[in-house]
């Protein structure tokens, strides 16, 4: 049976999520956006709303919640601004939701409750001024040194770098391994704010997401201890490639939320602008634009509720979040483009939201693996090129209510 409801459940969740971002990110994103900087009240309320680990299970600080209300939240915020449903991805998707899978019951305890409480804001540090989607290439290296292990190395485009308390970090625990771009050498840790050596910064020009928090981590001799390496040494590129679908997947939820924003900011504009003393809605070439929006919208949606339902059901999900995300981004791209010159000149002018939407919707195509990253993807798997295996481990079934 398919059945396209949602629950009651998934329902309360969207609309918490809702409110947040009509209540606390729409009255002021244009006036962050232009100061290139996070509103301060973001996170608090987010973490009153329950919003920073509700699909996270109780026993570990969450509500419980399955994987689709995850991705209609994200919806909910980044229609609102891009920048708001980033905090979902990086500390509930890419931090939370893989400490939960991978890490030992006394790290859950210790870093997973407080987070998903909103305690503690998190975030995960793998690209780096040289590695983006060549993780390989990464250069952060962490030898073990008694009973610790010594991080040396630099993060970059790190999300919430600024703010986070606690962080996943990727490094090289075995130098020949690195040296032969072995991703077995690769492992993960968590790494707390305040360790001696550990400094973040802001990055500054961005082209979007300018309300939210971008920066750089920068390692120097920082001392980790050996029970914050999270599964096993050697097994941080299977880690790695875990958080990326969860993170994938709230990328391309989120991208729904961005074209239903050029939607509706475009259908409005369509009924208030007049041309050639006609309301320009009812010219051929805007309509074209406007109905690849709603075909845009209608169809990625569903590609990110079939990855949601797979991952409530504990089956594998890479190749259908990949997916998803990629033709989920290009449609919000595409979507904003066409907002843009439905808005004709005012839309090259933040005077309305759409040159904002414009700007956002360029990073989704780049973070979380490139729109080329995942087309190779995609081909690989249609040739059997790529055949993925059974997970180690993978996140608990979610019995939907």
């Amino acid at each position: 049976m398919i059945d396209f409801t949602f629950t009651e459940n998934q329902l309360a969740v969207r609309d918490i999520a809702r409110e947040v971002a009509k209540n606390v990110v729409a009255p002021t994103v244009r006036e962050y956006d232009r100061k290139h900087t996070m509103n301060p009240e973001l996170l608090p309320a987010m973490a009153k709303a329950n919003l920073l680990g509700f699909c996270i299970p109780e026993e570990y600080g969450g509500l419980g919640t399955d994987y689709l209300s995850l991705g209609l939240a994200c919806e909910e915020m980044e229609y609102a601004d891009t920048s708001a449903r980033v905090v979902l991805s990086v500390h509930l998707g890419l931090f939370c939701m893989s400490i939960l899978t991978w890490a030992n019951e006394e790290q859950k305890q210790k870093y997973l409750i407080p987070a998903a409480k909103g305690e503690k804001i998190s975030t995960f540090g793998l690209t780096e001024p040289a590695a983006g989607s060549d993780v390989r290439g990464i250069q952060t290296t962490a030898l073990k040194a008694g009973d610790k292990y010594v991080l040396n190395g630099e993060k970059m485009w790190i999300s919430l770098a600024d703010v986070a308390d606690q962080f996943l970090i990727f490094a090289y625990t075995d130098i020949e391994k690195k040296k032969a771009r072995d991703a077995h050498g690769i492992s993960a840790f968590i790494v707390e704010r305040g360790l001696k050596g550990l400094t973040t910064g802001s990055i500054e020009g961005k082209l979007g997401v300018r309300a939210g928090s971008t920066g750089w981590i920068s390692m120097q001799d920082v001392e980790v201890p050996a029970e914050n390496l999270v599964y096993e040494e050697g097994q941080g590129f299977k880690v790695a490639m875990f958080c990326l679908d969860q993170g994938r997947y709230t990328v391309a939820a989120g991208s729904c939320g961005l074209i239903k924003a050029c939607l509706d900011a475009s259908v409005k504009y369509c009924k208030e602008r007049t041309t050639f003393g006609t309301p320009i809605g009812e010219h051929q070439l805007v309509k074209q634009m406007i109905a690849n929006m709603v075909k845009g919208y209608e169809y990625s949606r569903f590609l990110w509720m079939r990855a949601g339902v797979l991952k409530n059901q504990g089956v594998r999900n890479t190749r259908e979040t990949a997916l998803a995300k990629w033709v989920a981004c290009d449609e919000a791209e595409r979507a904003a483009h066409s907002a843009v010159q439905i808005h004709g000149a005012y839309g090259y002018s933040d005077e309305y939201p759409v040159e904002r939407f414009f700007r956002n919707s360029k990073g989704a195509a780049i973070y979380e693996g490139t729109r080329e990253i995942q087309t190779i993807m995609q081909a690989d798997y249609a040739l059997g090129n790529r055949i993925d295996k059974a997970l180690e481990r993978d996140l608990p079934k979610v019995e939907q209510e």
